[in-house]
């Protein structure tokens, strides 16, 4: 049996998150101080005060998530945890996943999400842009509805997160019309989100041309760890793929349950929530109940993922 790492993305942020890790662990801070000196402001600070529309910044929040699960994924080791078989990020995720698979430097990483945020928040002026979670619908009915909505504006199905859980995404109008479409296709719930930046879809183009440019002057290295990526659901350890996957990732969907379902597949019976929050771990319940999830953003959560996985 097998063990896999899922890296969060945004949304599992919040202020004074993983204060309780950093009275018992140095590599908390170390590993913020490292990043901190890469931004040239205090990260950590951010994180522990604040404000909270600060840290909501795209071009912060990316940063911060990053640092966050790389703690989590050095302090892992330095309680003595193994070497999963498997790793996968959500979104941003992905790029936390790559330096744990030593495919991507963490230096390079946190420059890298700095100027994704930037991009992203620039792709699409505030207010134009819109993303909103339908519930209770199935994949195939959110996809149409979208497309009944667009009207030649772009709104599309973006995070395939869970059975009867999809985010969809574009300009807030179509996204307007996408909601009520997928209201009157019966669906459970159809509520925005509170984002500006409508992710995962075409919008993202622009952003990607210049992201493409940044990826070209970073090395990239064959994983170590096979990675499930976003893009199609499976797993790549080499890194031209990586890569290649990574920039289309700024304007593809998210294919986050067959993702999972891959790993359950591939005999994965214990995940590791590698940052904070337990965002992932309520997706995998949705997603196949048989895979355990475990967090580790506390001594106490970290004592008892190392137990679940000893004992798989």
């Amino acid at each position: 049996m097998k063990t896999a790492f899922l890296f969060p993305g945004q949304g599992s942020q919040s202020v004074g998150m993983l204060s309780v890790a950093a009275e018992s662990w140095p590599m908390i801070n170390k590993t913020f101080a490292e990043a901190s000196s890469v931004l040239g402001y205090d990260l950590w600070h951010l994180c522990q005060k604040g404000p909270a529309e600060e840290l909501n910044q795209t071009m912060v929040t990316q940063p911060a998530l990053l640092t966050a699960s790389i703690a989590l994924w050095r302090q892992w080791f330095a309680a003595g945890g193994p070497r999963p078989q498997f790793l996968a990020g959500h979104s941003l995720g992905e790029y936390s996943a790559l330096v744990a698979a030593e495919s991507l430097d963490f230096v390079e990483a946190v420059k890298l999400v700095r100027l994704r945020g930037e991009l992203m928040q620039e792709a699409v002026p505030s207010g134009e842009g819109k993303m909103a979670a339908i519930l209770g619908l199935e994949d195939a009915d959110v996809i149409a509805a979208c497309d009944e909505a667009a009207n030649g504006d772009v709104v599309a199905a973006v995070n395939f997160n869970a059975p009867g859980q999809v985010v969809i995404a574009g300009l807030a109008a179509a996204v307007d019309r996408a909601i009520e479409a997928c209201k009157a296709k019966g669906a459970r719930k159809a509520l925005a989100l509170p984002v500006s930046v409508p992710s995962h879809c075409a919008l993202m183009q622009g952003a990607a041309e210049e992201m493409g440019r940044a990826l070209d002057e970073v090395r990239f290295n064959d994983a170590v760890i096979p990675l499930i990526q976003n893009v199609n659901a499976a797993a790549v350890t080499d890194s031209a793929t990586l890569k290649a996957n990574l920039l289309k990732q700024l304007y593809s969907p998210v294919l986050w349950a067959d993702s999972v379902r891959n790993l359950v597949a591939s005999d994965v019976t214990v995940a590791i929530e590698c940052g904070t929050g337990k965002v992932l771990a309520g997706l995998a319940k949705r997603i196949d109940r048989e895979l355990a999830v475990h967090g580790i953003e506390d001594p106490q959560a970290l004592k008892t993922a190392l137990a679940a996985n000893e004992s798989s």
